[in-house]
Parts: structure tokens; sequence; C-alpha cells
């Protein structure tokens, strides 16, 4: 087992690892650009170096001093945490280069799923399903109006190398998606480096359905059930649950299934995410795959009960997982909302502040996972999470009436949240009834 792990990234998962670390007797190294220098949580790490200026660009993307704060620090391991470096194939090559463990799947799975394009023809090979859409990546207008003319209207184009939202482009028609396919190129080179797109069928009011796996280098995988993630604005998510409702059984296990096939085929190990999109009548189409922690994992920590920090660490220690498919049940419901220093009346615009009061909500089944704290500023350099609050109850109903209660007790002046869109969608009967979709937030608030 490792002795020392730097924490490559900053925040509310710096602190998650950290938390997890020391509880297996792990020292931890944290890294801070001028931004977050004097931030309470890295007075929990045994070191702490600043690598940089505010923006990351400067500072926690910087490969270079990361390594070098690892080798000022005598790590033996890099958790990349999720966001900056996280799914960098590069990175995860350039620490083993340097004879220290990245804490997350090889380069070469991370490549091969990475790129959407790639990733879609291996989960062909791995027989499961994919969205209609380009064999490859489009380049020119003709060969996009033939895919579309073949899929049918309306497509997504997409970029190859991204997500989080950006280089995407909803089309409806032919002028759409000329025009959408040069602001999609464009927005996928500023924000990837990469101008690859690809085009998919539109899939009509979907929902988000994405499964936990666990990979280990012995040749075992396990997947750790699903969640819903259909509660978004800009592609990005609001609310995430497990078990996801109003999903039958049987289908629950045939995505988790399919998953793990694709898993497999790309020789991946840790922890990863498998997305799905589901429509109206049940059938599911292979997404993406987000070769990291997610945002959202304690949803699946809460109804597993396995920790899936100290998962990551051990398994990239190279143990074996101490866990059988046969043993990991889902049990109870778990919902997370995701706070955010945003104004959800003025088009979630960012809203950078100090803290000036802070009310955290507690009690049965509440889970707070935050850093912030009274006094704290919100830095326009970053995302504007201030906390992730999630609740356990044994079933969704209790989980809700759980979660209303605990935003009622949730407090924060000095900047704006999203806190009071969080109340109306978990009070909203198209939410309660679990009638959920990717467009319920857009089109209802």
């Amino acid at each position: 087992m490792f002795q020392r792990i730097l924490i490559a990234n900053r925040g509310e998962i710096a602190l998650r690892i950290m938390r997890a670390c020391r509880e297996m007797g792990i020292e931890t190294v944290a890294v801070f650009s001028e931004a977050d220098r004097g931030a309470d949580y890295l007075k929990l790490a045994n070191e702490a170096y600043c690598i940089g200026p505010a923006p990351a660009s400067e500072s926690y993307l910087m490969m270079n001093r990361i390594i070098s704060a690892a080798e000022v620090g005598n790590v033996q391991a890099i958790h990349p945490g999720y966001g900056f470096l996280a799914e960098n194939a590069e990175f995860a090559e350039v620490c083993r280069s340097c004879n220290i463990e990245f804490i997350g799947p090889p380069h070469e799975a991370m490549q091969k799923l990475g790129d959407k394009v790639a990733a879609r023809q291996l989960a062909r090979e791995a027989k499961v399903n994919v969205t209609p859409g380009s064999d490859g990546l489009v380049t020119d207008e003709q060969t996009a109006l033939e895919v579309a003319q073949r899929v049918g209207y309306p497509v997504m184009i997409k970029a190859a190398g991204g997500g989080g939202g950006k280089g995407m482009r909803l089309a409806r028609n032919d002028h759409a998606l000329k025009t959408g396919l040069k602001a999609a190129a464009l927005e996928a080179e500023k924000a990837f480096k990469n101008p690859g797109v690809y085009i998919e069928k539109f899939i009509e009011n979907p929902r988000h359905v994405e499964v936990q796996i666990l990979a280990d280098s012995h040749g075992n995988a396990i997947h750790l059930w699903e969640r819903d993630c259909s509660m978004q604005r800009k592609h990005q998510k609001l609310v995430e649950e497990s078990p996801a409702p109003n999903l039958p059984q049987s289908l629950r296990e045939e995505i988790c299934r399919a998953a793990l096939r694709l898993i497999k085929a790309a020789g991946y190990t840790n922890a990863g995410t498998v997305e799905f999109l589901v429509d109206r009548d049940h059938n599911y189409y292979f997404m993406e795959v987000n070769a990291r922690i997610q945002v959202e994992h304690p949803v699946t920590e809460m109804v597993t009960g396995v920790d899936l920090i100290k998962e990551q660490i051990r398994v990239a220690a190279g143990e074996p997982l101490r866990l059988k498919q046969r043993n990991v049940r889902s049990r109870g419901a778990a919902i997370e909302v995701r706070i955010n220093a945003e104004d959800p009346d003025n088009d979630f615009r960012g809203c950078p502040g100090t803290i000036t009061r802070l009310r955290l909500p507690g009690g049965p089944g509440v889970r707070i996972d935050s850093h912030v704290h009274e006094g704290y500023t919100i830095s326009p350099y970053y995302d504007s999470m201030i906390a992730k609050l999630i609740v356990y109850q044994p079933s969704r109903q209790e989980a809700i009436a759980c979660m209303r209660r605990a935003l009622d007790e949730f407090v924060v002046e000095g900047v704006k949240t999203t806190i009071t869109l969080a109340k109306k969608i978990l009070a909203h009967r198209v939410f309660q009834d679990g009638d959920v979709d990717t467009t319920f937030v857009e089109r209802t608030f």
C-alpha cells in the first residue's frame, strides 16, 4: 500500500480524498494555486505546495509542476480527482514514466475511451447499443447532410474529444446542421484542442442513466448499479439519484451488464462510469465513459456501502477487488443535489464572492461533501460548486422528504445559489413521480 499520495486537485474532492487517505493511514501532499492559498482544507494535508497563479492553465493543469511537487513530496501515487487532468491520458503516462502511480485507468484505456468516436466503435464490438449516427468523424457539410438524411432529424453534433456540454449543437434541419457543424468544431478546438466532431441521432426527452464500475489489474470487474442523472441544465447535472426511478429491474441489470462488457473490452482498471441515454420505450444507448471518479459518486456509496475512493487507491496499489458481483447490493435510495454559486434566474451565471453566512443541514440520513465555510471566497477561476448535499433513506419517497427538509435548513448568504431551484425541482410532481428526463429543468423552469 502507498505511504504518501499527492492530490492533484482542489476544493471538495481534494478534501474527500484526504479524508479517505487519513482513514487508510496514508499521508497526503496537497497542491494549490495562489487563489487557493490559505484554504482551510489544505491544513489537513501533511504537506502542501503552491504550483502557480490562479488560472488553472497556469497551475492545476501544469503537469510539470505537479510532477515536481510529487517528487519533492516523495509520494508513490497521484490521485487526480475529477476535472483538470483526471482524464488526461498523457498525464497518466507521464506519472507512470516517473515511477509514480496514477490512481486511475491505464493511459491506453483512456485513449480508447477518451475519443468518443473510438469509444462508439469499441462499444459496437462489445455488442453494446450505440445511438445511430456517423461511423467516424464528420469533417464536411456533405457528409453531415448524408448522415442526417440516413438517421433522420433531429441530430446532435458532438465533440469527439470532450464533454461537459462543450462542442455540442442540436440540429433539426439542414441549415442548423451546417452552421452547427462549424460552431461545434470551433468550440471543441478551443475547449479540448481537438476540433473533431461526429453526429448521432438526437433522442427526444431521454433519461441519463450511468453505471458505476470498478475493475482491478487481476481481471476482476464489477458494477455498483446505476445512477439517474437526468436533472440537468446546459448538459450539466443538478440532481442525481440511485436507484433510477421507474426503471424495470430487468433493464437495470441489462444496462449494468452492457457497461461491464465495454469496460472489459477496453482493458480498463480502477473506477469509471459508463453513461447511457434511455428513451421512453426503454431502449438504451451508450453515450460515453468517464474515466475517473464522478462528482456524484456519493450516491453510489450510500446505496452500496462501498467507499469508492478507498477502492480506487487499493486497486491502484495492485490489490485485487475485495468484492464479488454477487456481494454488491443496492439498498434504499440516495439523492444528491449540487449547490452551486450560480444565479438560476439569470441563465445560471456564476456568482463568485465571499460567503458571509453559512448554515449546513444535518440530521439522520444527511451527508455534506464541502470544503467551504463562513468567510470563504468562491473564486471566479474554478467550478462554482459550494457543496454536495446527499441524503439516504429506505425509500425514494423518504429520501425526497429528507432532501426537502435539508434544503430548507441550508443557508448560504453573500452569493446567489441554486438552492431555491433545487427546492422547486424536489417539490415538483413530475420529479416526485420519477417521470424524469434531461429536458425537464429547461422545459419547466
